[in-house]
């Protein structure tokens, strides 16, 4: 369960959520806006916290862990993917890969090595010195991909992936998707739209902070 204070009350957010995610799974968590699926992806990605209840992440009990573990965990452990590419304009490719290792204190030469890796994996191995203003809206989600697995994270947290994207450059995205859990990469992707969750290998629905199995036709009121 997830609450948030206002005022003398708390507003429930999330309840009665029970999900397992199984490593090299492809999820997606379908639902409108104001369902919860936000909440429940911060939760999924130890930007926050459950209220109440358990959340174990490779082996570990979440609740437990300080802020210096749960900064690990985001760091090495789970790679973002939002909405909006969020690069940094004033670096090219090469560099906004290369972020994350930065942060993480990784030598300058393996840092380059594995940004250049990434920008390939992706299909970018000839736009690594292009700003983000020079890359296309694709491109530049390609390149907040790449980002994402640089660090090798066991899992892949996207948020509304191609909610910036048009549907030509959406499906390509998600083709792309397909090819990294076909390498073994696990990926939650949260979504309004029915024809996107659909690439996923699985789908669940929220509504009202309260989730359900998809069966059979994915929708929602």
């Amino acid at each position: 369960m997830k609450q948030y204070p206002m005022g003398d009350e708390y507003v429930t957010i999330l309840k009665g959520i029970s999900l397992d995610i199984d490593e090299g799974e492809f999820l997606s968590v379908l639902g409108p806006s104001g369902s919860g699926k936000s909440t429940l992806m911060n939760i999924i990605g130890c930007l926050d916290l459950p209220t109440s209840g358990e959340y174990i992440l490779r082996g570990n009990v979440v609740l437990d862990l300080s802020e210096k573990a749960l900064s690990h965990i985001r760091s090495k452990e789970v790679g973002f993917i939002f909405q909006n590419s969020q690069l940094l304009q004033r670096m090219d490719a090469m560099k906004n890969v290369e972020l994350p290792l930065i942060y993480a204190g990784v030598r300058p030469k393996e840092r380059h090595r594995r940004a250049e890796e990434m920008l390939c994996k992706v299909g970018l191995g000839d736009r690594m010195h292009h700003m983000p203003n020079q890359l296309s809206g694709g491109q530049q989600q390609r390149v907040a991909i790449a980002r994402a697995l640089v660090t090798h994270p066991s899992l892949l947290l996207a948020d509304e992936p191609t909610g910036a994207l048009d549907q030509t450059t959406g499906r390509q995205i998600m083709e792309l998707f397909h090819e990294l859990n076909g390498d073994g990469h696990t990926i939650i992707m949260i979504t309004h739209d029915v024809n996107i969750a659909r690439n996923a290998r699985r789908v669940v629905n929220i509504i009202d902070g309260e989730m359900t199995e998809a069966e059979g036709e994915v929708t929602f009121a």
